[in-house]
């Protein structure tokens, strides 16, 4: 049985720092990762490629070729990945061990993890090939500056949730760049009712049974709770990795031990 992490969220939430952050982590403490691109506009990496979706097809020559422009490119290369998913996927994956641990590193347009079929086909073939798989869905906490872009980020994951019907981890990332993090730490793990009093306030009368819903759906989802990373401390990262690999039942049959951490420990 192989494992795998999806990377998804919008352009610029920084999931490819968190890949070569997460590939450095690793490398620190001697468990083997792979990492593999699939982003075909993707120009330069941090951390070292497995399997890169350039190899079967790449943005620039999608949009010299067809006279495409970047989303409508983008869009095309996805679709042949998905329609290379029983050759060229397959014999990529064939290259690895039964028990590997791949990180897929996505592309940031929302509508590839929100209602386009590309990545949910890509994830039922990974566990055709029996791989346990979890999305770990990356939101920039500057984008957190109140409750209305809290929901909006919130609407965004479950989108990706639903679509994928995966084992899902919502991270906040760059709180190593956030100045203030009191505003921030209100969203981890909030009240409902917090919430709701706070989008009353700033919407008009008319959309408090709409506000209500929303409410009631992220609560519902279990949305509402957010894992912080900070990429200054080696702490952060581990804990995110032992939640990710909780989800995924890696080590469970194999003698792997991770130790809880609270995120907000320093320990580097």
């Amino acid at each position: 049985m192989g494992y795998a992490q999806l990377v998804i969220g919008p352009a610029g939430s920084g999931k490819s720092t968190y890949c070569s952050s997460l590939h450095q982590h690793c490398e620190a403490i001697g468990r083997s990762i792979h990492i593999v691109n699939l982003d075909p506009a993707a120009e330069n990496f941090d951390y070292p490629v497995d399997v890169d979706i350039r190899e079967l097809i790449s943005l620039d020559d999608v949009m010299e070729e067809l006279g495409l422009g970047p989303n409508g490119a983008l869009i095309y290369c996805m679709e042949q990945l998905e329609d290379n998913l029983d050759a060229w996927l397959t014999e990529e994956l064939d290259n690895f061990l039964d028990d590997d641990y791949l990180v897929f590193d996505c592309p940031g347009q929302i509508e590839l993890f929100s209602h386009v079929p590309v990545l949910k086909n890509f994830v039922e073939h990974l566990k055709k090939k029996n791989f346990n798989v979890c999305s770990v869905y990356l939101l920039d906490s500057q984008f957190i500056t109140d409750v209305t872009k809290f929901i909006s980020g919130c609407m965004a994951s479950l989108s990706a949730m639903i679509q994928l019907e995966l084992p899902h981890v919502n991270i906040l990332s760059k709180m190593d760049l956030v100045t203030n993090k009191k505003d921030i730490e209100d969203y981890l793990n909030p009240e409902p009712q917090i919430l709701l009093s706070e989008l009353n306030k700033r919407m008009a009368p008319q959309f408090v049974k709409l506000n209500k819903s929303l409410i009631d759906l992220v609560d519902q989802y279990s949305m509402v709770s957010f894992v912080p990373l900070d990429l200054r401390k080696e702490s952060s990262m581990q804990y995110v990795l032992a939640q990710i690999d909780n989800c995924i039942q890696y080590g469970e049959d194999a003698d792997v031990k991770v130790r809880d951490i609270d995120p907000e420990d320093d320990d580097s």
